[in-house]
């Protein structure tokens, strides 16, 4: 079985939607939010961790497992599946993010890309069908193609050529032969002009993938471009398949990329956050580790029934943190990762209520959508 999409329900303007993807290794809800396991491990969180807050799908990192242990090592392993002990879907991404935002470490050619390894400075070269080849060795459930995204800000004439290469890729991608169950997704570029996004969503969409990403996003652009990326280029993705915005983990960019028809996301924002002693919470964000809550024996968001907020006082974690213990960080993003979920999960739950206005209007009193 490869991935399967269903629709749920859609709202009245035809874009918003609930629905489900089935896995060869389960069944996603979406819109869903998938925690980012970089190297293998979704940082401080064990896979039991992971589905106490809900986790239905993980994202790994080709570049990084690539370079450390290795995908030969993984497949012999039995796949990322059996190597880091996550039975649920997995994801993973191309690596074409990590080795463009190398700058000076890396060469485009026309076949791919020549980087140097940012552990230990060893030469690599990626092509399509070596980023295909890895992710096939990993076994995830779903595989990115390999892309190029540009920066921002940056030229149309960049953008022109990363849509042309990020096209010719795709097709390349498509050639080789994953394993029984693999599905594959292609990813639209063109940053952040309209003509460019409309040539490569034609491009891409017209070749047969089972999701289709929007990718350049997320990249130190204004929000508001962004959305505005998202209104014209959303709807002209394919109804009938998944669709996936790389790179966006706030609760306000969620909520308005879910209201223009996005099924997917992913971000490092919560975890990162976490262990910089920064929570989400109900009423906002929260810095747990300064000293006006040195005496606070109130959990972090006395609305979240969380492990961490069932147990812990925001007292005992700042005292965690400024102490170095690891017990802190892990607390808080079990925290963070149980938020974020459950206000994807609420968002899901509204749209088949019909009551979404409602519930997005209440996330971003708190988390207004500012550049």
């Amino acid at each position: 079985m490869s991935l399967d999409f269903k629709i749920v329900k859609t709202l009245d303007n035809g874009l918003t939607r609930a629905g489900v993807i089935y896995t060869p290794n389960g069944v996603i809800e979406t819109p869903v939010f998938m925690p980012v396991g970089t190297q293998g491990t979704v940082k401080a969180m064990t896979p039991d961790e992971l589905k106490m807050v809900g986790a239905e799908i993980i994202l790994s990192n080709t570049y990084h497992l690539y370079l450390r242990p290795g995908h030969h090592l993984i497949a012999e392993a039995g796949g990322l599946h059996k190597f880091m002990n996550w039975e649920k879907p997995i994801l993973t991404d191309s690596g074409g993010f990590q080795v463009f935002s190398l700058g000076n470490l890396r060469e485009i050619k026309e076949d791919g890309v020549v980087f140097r390894s940012h552990i230990d400075g060893s030469t690599h070269f990626f092509t399509p069908e070596k980023a295909m080849e890895i992710q096939r060795a990993l076994g995830s459930d779903i595989a990115m193609v390999f892309d190029e995204c540009t920066p921002y800000p940056c030229t149309e004439a960049e953008a022109l050529e990363s849509v042309k290469r990020t096209t010719k890729w795709a097709e390349r991608c498509l050639k080789v032969n994953l394993n029984k169950g693999q599905s594959v997704f292609g990813i639209i570029q063109g940053s952040v002009f309209r003509p460019l996004r409309e040539r490569s969503a034609a491009e891409i969409t017209s070749l047969n993938f089972d999701g289709y990403a929007v990718g350049g996003l997320s990249v130190g652009e204004p929000k508001n471009l962004m959305y505005e990326v998202l209104d014209y280029t959303v709807p002209l993705m394919p109804n009938d398949k998944p669709r996936y915005l790389m790179g966006v983990g706030s609760p306000d960019c969620i909520v308005e990329s879910i209201k223009r028809g996005i099924d997917m996301f992913d971000s490092v924002l919560p975890t990162r956050m976490a262990r910089n002693g920064t929570v989400f919470t109900s009423k906002g964000r929260l810095t747990v580790r300064n000293a006006a809550f040195a005496k606070d024996f109130s959990p972090l968001d006395p609305q979240c029934s969380c492990y961490t907020c069932r147990n812990y006082t925001r007292a005992y974690i700042r005292h965690l943190i400024k102490a170095k213990e690891i017990l802190g960080i892990r607390l808080t993003t079990i925290h963070n990762l149980s938020y974020i979920i459950g206000v994807v999960c609420r968002l899901r739950e509204s749209i088949i209520r019909g009551n979404f206005d409602e519930v997005a209007e209440e996330i971003l009193r708190y988390y207004p959508s500012e550049n």
